[in-house]
């Protein structure tokens, strides 16, 4: 804590010095990014909070953890664990911040019950575009602040100390895989999974229209010595691949660190299109390889070489990205699905249910109601066709279905929207309140601006 001081102290001299100077740009220079948007070449930031990356405090006594923004979720696991506890939302990859999981939106299998990461934070500490450093609670002078960060994508500032909540847990995890034949028996499947006491984490796959597996887990102190599974826990860091053991076994157990990162290995499935799923390149790739980082650097490099681009030319093919996260009411889900099966085609999709916990927290850039159980789709993959199609054809679409299913998306991949639909869902005085409040000098980027138009 006294090293975070000192931090602070020598960011607040230099954010000054700048000022005075007339060449304050505050960033964040990353090694590696979870964003999937493209965005135009910026030159280097002169305020660089890369440096605030430390786990400060665990305590396990008040279920809470103190970090810098720039810590991950690796390092927050980690250091909770060794304490008996986890935080209370752990997104699927390892190097996703917690200032970014807030400042974004960060979800997974305990969302059900915890909300998405925002809704567990309960302090921060914001460096504002106007050079201060707001601590912002949601009861304090600066509660406008704490409810506006979440989806705000640095655009209002940048976490430099986040406070959030965490869940006891123990040494393993027991998984229940339960295959169904169509939407309509998953989905109520799913439903009375998150009423479920004993349960801490759902989530399913649809492989097809007739495949579809919900996934029930809950933290145990031993794996059974006897019968189904009996022995160590299940190994799905090397040789063996975690998504397909759901359509290969009833049950599993997993160590509980493993089970936090069961979706890193093989970035949920997509590690497939860097040939890491066949038997001689995964040994090849190794252990220490075989993680989301390295296929973000793969994807990255690709992406500025342009070859995947070129060969779809020679095959004559129109490749378009897509890589979405989408939310619906549980109501509207069984809808949703089958729009993506008829007009989308991508599989495995990733489905994951959430609630908003306190009515009164509610994000002012992501309003969701908080008495409805909503259900993420996460689907990510190139959609090829024959024929030219405008840009973004399939994002589009998907954006316009969602909104008529009266749900919203996640912002870090492509987005398609007029600036008027962008800010018929996203609350454009609200923001611009907190634009004038925060930003005045407009030091930081709108948020249509770096989000749609990619600036």
């Amino acid at each position: 804590m006294k090293a975070h001081a000192e931090r602070v102290g020598r960011l607040v001299d230099a954010v000054d010095a700048a000022r005075r100077h007339g060449t304050l740009s505050i960033g964040l220079a990353k090694r590696t990014s979870n964003l999937f948007r493209d965005r135009q070449a910026r030159s280097a930031p002169t305020i660089d909070l890369a440096g605030f990356d430390q786990v400060l405090r665990v305590d396990a006594d008040r279920a809470l953890v103190e970090a810098e923004g720039m810590a991950t979720f690796e390092s927050l696991a980690d250091a909770t664990l060794a304490r008996g506890h986890v935080p209370a939302v752990v997104p699927q990859l390892k190097s996703i911040t917690l200032g970014g999981a807030v400042a974004g939106v960060g979800i997974e299998a305990s969302s059900f019950r915890h909300g998405l990461v925002h809704d567990t934070v309960v302090e921060l500490d914001v460096l504002a575009g106007d050079g201060r450093v707001v601590r912002c609670t949601p009861d304090n002078e600066h509660r406008d602040l704490f409810l506006g960060f979440p989806n705000s994508y640095g655009t209002l500032g940048y976490a430099l100390r986040l406070v959030a909540r965490t869940v006891p847990a123990k040494r393993f995890v027991h998984l229940a895989h339960a295959r169904h034949a169509d939407a309509t028996s998953f989905f109520a499947d799913l439903a009375a999974a998150c009423g479920d006491a004993a349960v801490d984490f759902v989530d399913g796959v649809v492989f097809g229209r007739d495949v579809l597996v919900l996934t029930r887990a809950r933290f145990v102190d031993r794996v059974p010595s006897h019968g189904t599974g009996a022995g160590a826990p299940s190994d799905y860091t090397g040789a063996r691949i975690y998504y397909r053991s759901l359509l290969e076994r009833g049950e599993d157990w997993l160590a509980a660190r493993d089970f936090l990162w069961r979706w890193d290995t093989d970035w949920f499935w997509c590690s497939r299109n860097v040939g890491a799923q066949h038997p001689l390149l995964r040994r090849l790739y190794g252990r220490r390889r075989l993680n989301s980082v390295t296929y973000q650097r793969i994807m990255r490099w690709n992406a500025r070489l342009g070859f995947t681009r070129l060969a779809d030319r020679l095959r004559g093919l129109h490749a378009e990205p897509v890589i979405q996260d989408v939310d619906v009411p549980l109501a509207a889900a069984p809808a949703l699905l089958a729009f993506l099966h008829e007009r989308v085609g991508i599989l495995p999709v990733w489905v994951c249910p959430f609630a908003v916990p306190d009515a009164t927290r509610v994000a002012t850039l992501y309003p969701l109601a908080a008495d409805t159980l909503w259900v993420n789709f996460g689907f990510w993959d190139v959609v090829k066709s024959r024929e030219p199609r405008p840009d973004g054809f399939v994002n589009r679409a998907i954006e316009r279905e969602v909104a008529a299913l009266g749900g919203r998306k996640s912002l870090y991949s492509e987005s398609t929207y007029t600036e008027d639909e962008f800010w018929a869902l996203h609350d454009r005085a609200a923001y611009r309140a907190l634009k004038r409040r925060y930003d005045p000098q407009g030091a930081l980027p709108d948020l249509y601006e770096k989000c749609v138009l990619r600036r």
